[in-house]
């Protein structure tokens, strides 16, 4: 196997998914906390949810600049790596009396399991990682 094929599509490592519980106060019939069902993303979906949390901002002059609001788009970054349970699910949306999945987080979640999440969604798609890390991680 040359080095470049290493690279190719078919020997990269297909999207993460892993098991989270983000709040012990979602259980099961026994009683125990459920896990949600988390994946990882590529660039461009990152990039899709960068562009819907992006605004268009008068500034001096009249004139208009392109602003991300971080808290929309963690919260579009979180919805989009979660599989399970579905949050577009209209039926789980009514149940929480609100339209769209980011409205539906914010509504299940008490602030620190929504941070808990969105920490956990971060490490997922690699933006936890540290350079450093990276740097060792190479050299070994």
């Amino acid at each position: 196997m040359s080095e470049l094929s290493l690279f190719f599509a078919q020997n990269v490592a297909c999207d993460t998914t892993e098991e989270f519980v983000v709040s012990p106060r979602f259980k099961d019939k026994e009683g125990n906390a459920v896990a949600w069902k988390l994946r990882s993303m590529n660039e461009d979906e990152n990039q899709e949810c960068r562009k819907g949390a992006t605004r268009k901002v008068k500034g001096k002059n009249g004139v208009y600049t392109s602003e991300i609001d971080p808290n929309d788009y963690m919260a579009k970054l979180m919805t989009a790596s979660v599989v399970h349970p579905d949050l577009k699910n209209a039926e789980l949306q009514r149940s929480y009396a609100v339209l769209g999945a980011e409205s539906l987080l914010r509504k299940m979640l008490l602030p620190g399991e929504f941070a808990a999440l969105g920490e956990r969604v971060q490490a997922l798609n690699g933006f936890a990682t540290d350079m450093n890390e990276m740097v060792d991680e190479v050299k070994n």
